[in-house]
């Protein structure tokens, strides 16, 4: 048997897709097409496509929302299993006090928030503007404005890639800044607990107000991006880094340092990966050149780039 009809056995023919364009489906708004684009809806059909992709010899590359991405554009040479929209189940439980909260791994980190927020539980007001899933927050240990994930989290179901699942408490999770044991070892996020405490559901409110008015006034919301392009240094920031290098508005063919935040590079007139990756290379060797600091991408970039990737 082929791979396309081991594949469609493994998943269902209905969840594969052809020659998908990725850029509809990274918050960037750039890629090339994927081989193979799979809508994935349980861990059981994810366990079953990766065993075939295993056998068959296929890289594979499992997304969320895409919001911390750049695809190539000459698109991925294998399978995209995609969790977003499907995997996204919630409970709720109020117990001791406190709410517990399971969460599967395709479930957006903002509505999570918000669901929590609106229940009168605090400690996750941070997260209302967050555009990622609670799989890829989870293994960035995502966070803004004071607060993240490892604050609250108390254990995550992952998958190795040998189809194996982990229950993995927050101590093993070995969550620090944008890092984590899922991210070392390469794991998929497959659900999530966490524990929230009860607040006042009036500054809880105001904090969420005060978080969202704070990202519209200071992120360039309005464009394509990956969110925060790059890591914070030890000691520094990197928008502060960036702006004092004089490349605020700085754009190579569609890609711009936005105006309204030197850290973002955003997509402002159908910009490729390649300029992207050409901006970001520009933008280190700059803030390198200046200050001596090597600020490193929090994007992941996969696929082919027909020009070098040197990042």
């Amino acid at each position: 048997m082929d791979f396309d009809n081991k594949m469609a056995e493994a998943v269902g023919a209905d969840n594969v897709l052809r020659g998908e364009s990725m850029a509809d489906h990274t918050t960037f708004r750039i890629g090339g097409k994927a081989d193979y684009f799979i809508t994935v809806t349980d861990e059981n059909m994810l366990r079953d496509g990766i065993r075939v992709c295993r056998e068959e010899d296929v890289p594979f590359y499992v997304t969320g929302k895409g919001s911390n991405l750049l695809v190539g554009d000459g698109g991925f040479r294998g399978v995209i299993f995609n969790i977003f929209g499907k995997m996204d189940r919630t409970d709720f439980t109020e117990e001791d006090g406190q709410l517990a909260v399971v969460c599967e791994a395709g479930e957006l980190l903002s509505h999570l928030a918000r669901s929590v927020c609106e229940k009168g539980y605090t400690g996750m007001e941070y997260a209302v503007g967050i555009p990622g899933t609670v799989g890829g927050g989870a293994a960035m240990n995502a966070g803004a404005y004071g607060g993240q994930i490892s604050d609250n989290i108390c254990w995550a179901d992952v998958m190795d890639s040998q189809g194996n699942v982990l229950h993995l408490t927050a101590d093993e999770l070995e969550l620090g800044y944008r890092r984590s044991i899922i991210l070392q070892n390469n794991y998929i996020v497959l659900r999530a607990g966490f524990r929230f405490q009860p607040g006042d559901p009036e500054k809880i409110s105001a904090r969420v107000q005060e978080i969202s008015a704070s990202r519209r006034e200071k992120q360039p919301l309005e464009y394509p991006s990956a969110g925060s392009t790059f890591k914070r240094p030890d000691g520094y920031y990197s928008g502060k880094l960036i702006q004092d290098c004089g490349l605020k508005g700085y754009r190579i063919g569609g890609a711009e340092v936005s105006t309204k935040h030197s850290g973002f590079v955003i997509n402002v007139d159908h910009a490729t990966a390649d300029d992207v990756v050409q901006l970001i290379a520009h933008i280190r060797s700059e803030v390198m050149r200046r200050f001596n600091v090597n600020i490193e991408p929090e994007v992941r970039f996969i696929g082919e780039f027909t020009g070098k990737v040197d990042i």
